[in-house]
Formats: structure tokens, sequence, C-alpha cells
């Protein structure tokens, strides 16, 4: 797997991941967002996606500005 997938990847994950803990730190809180433990890990899967997406395509951008 090449550097740039794997990096695109793991952005992907930690994407995922914030939005689950600010979904878990609101639950906490005592709000209440109206779904189900599987919207909302279908929320997190979409997101991984989109931002593992969002990363592939700007990281070789911001690699030939320098900017990496």
């Amino acid at each position: 797997m090449p550097s740039r997938a794997r990096s695109a990847g793991l952005w992907g994950v930690v994407g995922a991941l914030a939005f689950l803990v600010l979904v878990q730190g609101y639950r906490l809180v005592g709000g209440s967002l109206g779904l189900g433990i599987g919207a909302t890990v279908g929320i997190a899967v979409v997101i991984a996606v989109v931002v593992g997406i969002a990363a592939y395509a700007t990281e070789s951008r911001l690699a030939t500005k320098g900017r990496t």
C-alpha cells in the first residue's frame, strides 16, 4: 500500500473517531441526538470516507507547493 493511500486512510480514521468522540461527549452532558448506534456508526463511516478522499486529493497538491 503506498504511503499516500495509507496516510489518507489514517486521516479518515482520525476524522471518524473525532466525530464519535464529539457525539459521546454530547451525550454525556445530557444531550440527545435522536440517532441510534447504527446511524451514528453509519455517519462516522461516511465521514471517514469523505475525509480520506479529501486527504488523498489534497496531499499531492500540498506536496508540490512544499507544504508537507
